[in-house]
């Protein structure tokens, strides 16, 4: 029985940060935009991270234009500037990248 108890709850933790982010990217309306495995409006965020991951600084550079914005990259559509502190937008941003 402990042992079980044991299980779920070390299961609930390493789960908690991955629900928090994708909880976070709901809030803050990125999920308007992005999907996980498919392009909606931006790029999949798997999309991403098969450009991005393997970047020196990906994380701040993704942190970044989470922030701020970007155009051109994926198309015409520019990602506005998103409403986010730079804790959120830094979150954000590992989330999207730990999504390989």
């Amino acid at each position: 029985m402990h042992k079980t108890i044991l299980i779920a709850g070390a299961i609930l933790l390493l789960a908690g940060p991955a629900q928090a982010s994708l909880d976070l990217a709901k809030a803050k309306n990125c999920m308007t935009c992005h999907a996980i495995d498919k392009k909606i409006v931006g790029p999949a965020y798997k999309d991403i991270v098969a450009k991005r991951a393997a970047e020196k600084g990906a994380e701040a550079a993704l942190t970044a234009k989470i922030k701020a914005g970007s155009k051109g990259e994926w198309g015409q559509v520019p990602m506005p500037p998103n409403n986010v502190t730079d804790a959120e937008a830094a979150t954000l941003a590992k989330w999207v990248l730990s999504l390989q």
